[in-house]
């Protein structure tokens, strides 16, 4: 699909990621979020079975995607897991948005006005982290991780969804190419599977799985 679009498009996300994730939301108009949400939603429509099904989820019956935007990916896990309880947790104008552009009828997952970085985190058993990772410095993952661990039921666990370089650093050529815009558009970049367990044992979780998926985007899970 990626060969279809002109650069101008596929720069655009990440020329809007400074305002996502805890920057600064409130000077992005509303068509900007649209599109970049549509764009989001159509990757993990596209992707986001693959994710959800790469490790057994079924014993976590609370979910929370942190930062989970328009819910798509929160929706094809509730798809997976019906038994599952799902909530997208977002800074307030990407809720909003979704709410009024996103939702579906007899939607099976729930939204939450929040700020995972500066609130509070509720409890749950699982929490998502769908390409938030890479948009930052090692320290601020860090803090964050250990702030999830900390508001991690027993047992519960960490689902990391990032497109995984070599441990070589040497290919995939697209993850390359997303993790140069990385560099240029945001504080992040691209890591190697090695980097994301290295990351949980020191925020705290043990066990940590990897899955490529073969996909766009690769999986992770670690457990507390």
């Amino acid at each position: 699909m990626a060969e279809h679009l002109s650069q101008s498009e596929l720069d655009y996300p990440f020329k809007l990621l400074e305002y996502f994730n805890g920057f600064r939301i409130s000077k992005v108009s509303e068509e900007e979020m649209l599109k970049f949400m549509g764009l989001m939603n159509s990757t993990w429509v596209i992707d986001g079975h693959d994710i959800v099904t790469a490790f057994d989820l079924s014993s976590f019956k609370t979910v929370i995607d942190l930062g989970g935007c328009s819910g798509a990916l929160a929706r094809e896990l509730a798809k997976e897991y019906p038994s599952s309880t799902v909530t997208v947790l977002d800074l307030p104008a990407v809720v909003q948005t979704a709410q009024r552009h996103f939702a579906q009828q007899d939607d099976t997952i729930c939204f939450q006005e929040g700020d995972f970085f500066e609130g509070e985190i509720p409890p749950a058993d699982l929490y998502i982290l769908a390409r938030i990772i890479h948009d930052w410095k090692e320290d601020k993952n860090l803090k964050l991780l250990k702030k999830i661990h900390t508001a991690c039921h027993p047992g519960g666990g960490v689902l990391i969804a990032e497109a995984l370089l070599f441990e070589n650093r040497r290919g995939p050529t697209m993850v390359q190419m997303f993790s140069l815009n990385m560099l240029v558009q945001t504080e992040g970049k691209e890591h190697p599977p090695s980097h994301y367990t290295r990351l949980l044992t020191d925020a705290g979780f043990r066990d940590v799985q990897v899955c490529r998926t073969g996909k766009s985007y690769d999986a992770i899970l670690a457990l507390k």
